[in-house]
């Protein structure tokens, strides 16, 4: 693909075939590219582990029996971005046939997350936990980059915030050392392509709201 028909491509999949096995090669080779991202005195901030088979299975039942006794520890948006989360919401929701109202429905949808959606593969993203939010620019590059690698190879992939909500329970599960901060988790796979959730138009900011040109 070239670089503009991937961004413009590249979804948020929220459901995966399961019985799709990810190609190794695919991923090292999103990853080969996406090292090649930017960073903070090229300080490589970013570190993935990942999980398949039995260790996927091991963690999404771990995050199941957390999520079922606590909510998840993620800081919360600011108030005044509520309007965009709403509205995510509905259409995500919507598109899932749930109801504002339908909590039960809404529950289970949220715990489809720890799920990976179904994806036979499932990434945790994390950085040095001595770095700061600066270094963390540098693993969203590496982040997107990686996206954009999948998509070139017919993956999907979903970034999931909520993951991290968790950290000791991935922690436990993929031993991964308290030196890293948990920054999210990604789902990777192949799309079930008619999934209506799998094919939303999410509203952007036009350009001209998300930057200023000053010339004197």
């Amino acid at each position: 693909m070239e670089l503009e028909h991937a961004v413009h491509a590249r979804r948020s999949i929220r459901l995966f075939h399961a019985d799709r096995a990810v190609p190794r090669a695919d991923v090292v080779a999103a990853l080969e590219l996406a090292r090649l991202a930017p960073s903070n005195s090229n300080s490589q901030p970013w570190h993935l582990v990942f999980a398949s088979g039995a260790a996927r299975g091991r963690l999404v039942s771990a995050l199941l029996a957390e999520a079922r006794v606590r909510e998840p520890e993620n800081t919360p948006l600011p108030t005044e971005f509520d309007s965009s989360r709403y509205a995510l919401g509905e259409q995500l929701y919507g598109s899932l046939g749930i109801a504002r109202e339908d909590a039960l429905g809404r529950r289970r949808a949220v715990e489809f997350n720890w799920r990976f959606y179904n994806a036979p593969l499932a990434g945790i993203v994390c950085m040095d936990r001595r770095l700061h939010h600066v270094d963390s620019l540098g693993v969203g590059m590496f982040l997107q980059t990686f996206l954009l690698g999948l998509s070139a190879r017919g993956l999907g992939s979903c970034v999931q915030v909520l993951i991290a909500g968790f950290p000791h329970v991935v922690r436990e599960v993929l031993a991964i050392p308290d030196s890293y901060e948990i920054l999210c988790g990604v789902a990777i796979g192949y799309a079930v392509e008619d999934f209506p959730a799998n094919n939303l138009d999410v509203a952007r900011k036009p350009a001209d709201e998300c930057a200023i040109f000053v010339d004197q």
